[in-house]
């Protein structure tokens, strides 16, 4: 998941800005539950008569908490699919905005009883804590779900970083994604002709440094934009997200806060795009970075660094136009990041004192495992989920390797060749359970420095007091 629809849903809240916002008939939240006439209704016959017989007899809901109605409505398409699942769904649904989800679900958790969650849903921020930290207790492993994990994750050929992030300290399997969120370049067409003379996705790659694993082709590629009256990205938001998660570790080591020297080098690479006028200076989530998607910003913006779900789910609600032409839809292409990244996921858990443990296994396979045609993950790919027909690069490299990922928002380009070699960057090793919160003291502590309120030093020294003060870190 992903900052996409924690972010966008709690920037839409706020600023009150459009109407395709986490609810919106645009967002994927709001098309992940939509009906779709055209699904093979032969999965309707499959029976969860097993999962039924197995509950007690006394509780017949399902309770569900999430940070959008992504997963809620992806189960209520599940209930569609599968009649005889007679389960109540009750979702809860907390933006993350202001951190206000992770207290609310870790208060659930602990109080448990029957109004306790039975599934939940975690991102990429925070997942670990769920999976690997602090609120770990509360997760079932999926094979006390009645699943068999083994088989099913050959079978559908899950991808491993999602695997590594949702596995516990006794090497037990209590969470997966159902994203695929390795990282490429966005970029806009028609301001790479006039400043190339092509919008060749492999000859923009080449030009910016696609699979360089180095930053300087990107900032010559800049200046060449620049000379036209073009920025390359919106705002240093864009480039950071490459930078997080392309690095070789986390924010804590051995319980020790650590700057990895990728992430330090984001003070130099934040700077320069400052200085040299590079960007918008726009701030990710904010209405700004959306004006630049619609080509409506201080000036025009080549491109946005992120996975496919960036595509569908934020860019092309934020094109100002439904079909080619309209706005800057169709405008559009993909190519290779610089720097291999991932960016993003959802993970689904269940809780280990759940009375309805079959019934939440059946829901957590379809989605998280399933690599049928009737599972949620092809569905998710090849745009069948819903009426709206959007494609999102999935987990399952069986379901992706029958997939199309041919849309309209690239001029027919297929995103899956670009993003499926570009899952091969994401890993599980980078994260932490404390992601969220430091993350938005560094970069804040960056954009004091770039602004030219501090210096590098003080940013630095800032930074690590913040830590010190607020989470229990050991900070030298």
């Amino acid at each position: 998941m992903k900052k996409r629809f924690i972010l966008l849903a709690g920037a839409f809240v706020l600023a009150g800005m459009l109407s395709g916002c986490s609810s919106g008939t645009k967002s994927g939240s709001a098309e992940t539950g939509a009906k779709n006439e055209s699904t093979d209704t032969a999965a309707k016959s499959e029976s969860t008569e097993k999962a039924q017989a197995s509950e007690p007899t006394g509780k017949k809901v399902i309770n569900v908490w999430a940070f959008t109605d992504e997963v809620p409505k992806m189960i209520e398409k599940y209930k569609e699919l599968h009649p005889d699942f007679d389960y109540e769904i009750n979702p809860t649904i907390i933006a993350t905005t202001d951190g206000a989800y992770q207290p609310a679900l870790d208060q659930a958790l602990a109080a448990g009883g029957k109004d306790a969650p039975d599934l939940y849903c975690a991102e990429a921020a925070f997942v670990l804590k769920y999976t690997q930290g602090d609120a770990r207790q509360y997760a079932a492993p999926y094979e006390d779900l009645g699943i068999d994990v083994a088989a099913k994750v050959k079978e559908a050929d899950i991808a491993k970083y999602t695997m590594d992030i949702g596995t516990n300290p006794d090497n037990k399997l209590v969470a997966l994604g159902y994203q695929a969120t390795g990282g490429a370049f966005i970029y806009r067409r028609s301001i790479a002709k006039d400043t190339w003379g092509t919008d060749d996705p492999k000859e923009i790659g080449a030009k910016l440094g696609g699979g360089s694993n180095s930053w300087d082709s990107f900032f010559n590629a800049a200046k060449d934009l620049k000379a036209k009256g073009y920025g390359i990205i919106s705002g240093d938001g864009d480039l950071w997200h490459a930078v997080e998660n392309s690095s070789d570790t986390g924010w804590i080591v051995d319980g020790k806060l650590t700057i990895d020297p990728k992430r330090e080098e984001f003070l130099d690479l934040s700077k320069r795009l400052m200085d040299e006028g590079f960007h918008n200076d726009t701030r990710d989530w904010q209405d700004a970075w959306f004006a630049d998607m619609k080509g409506q910003g201080t000036k025009p913006i080549l491109g946005f660094f992120g996975p496919a779900w960036l595509i569908n789910y934020v860019m092309a609600p934020n094109s100002g136009g439904e079909k080619i032409g309209e706005g800057t839809f169709g405008d559009w292409a993909v190519c290779e990041s610089p720097i291999g990244f991932f960016w993003g996921g959802t993970w689904v858990l269940a809780n280990k004192d759940s009375e309805v443990k079959e019934a939440v296994g059946d829901i957590v396979q379809w989605i998280t495992l399933e690599s049928s045609e009737n599972g949620l993950q092809y569905m998710w790919a090849n745009g069948t989920l819903n009426e709206a027909g959007t494609k999102d690069a999935v987990a399952s490299g069986t379901v992706m390797a029958k997939s199309d990922g041919s849309i309209d928002f690239l001029n027919g380009q297929n995103m899956f060749d670009v993003f499926v070699p570009a899952n091969k960057y994401a890993k599980g090793t980078n994260l932490t359970q404390y992601d969220e919160t430091i993350n938005m003291y560094w970069r804040d502590q960056v954009r004091e420095y770039t602004a030219g309120n501090k210096s590098r030093e003080q940013a630095i020294k800032d930074f690590k007091q913040q830590v010190a003060d607020n989470l229990d870190i050991t900070v030298e």
